[in-house]
């Protein structure tokens, strides 16, 4: 499944916990120390990063929500 993450910088503040909790080892910190989608290929959608973010700092849009979903 294809997924797309998207760090709001003005909003992070370089705790790291998006990458330390993400099982695929999408993301990575950068030059600036702000982290970075370095394998986007390999990101599950899984949105870790976005629940244990404390400030709200990611975006994450999967497959999973552009598509229909039938309750019956």
């Amino acid at each position: 499944m294809k997924a797309n993450i998207a760090i709001i910088e003005n909003l992070c503040k370089k705790c790291g916990l998006c990458i330390h909790f993400c099982p695929q080892k999408v993301l990575v910190f950068d030059s600036n120390g702000y982290p970075s989608v370095a394998h986007p290929e390999k990101c599950t959608g899984c949105r870790l990063c976005f629940y244990r973010c404390p400030d709200f700092a990611l975006e994450v849009e999967s497959e999973l929500d552009k598509k229909p979903v039938s309750l019956r």
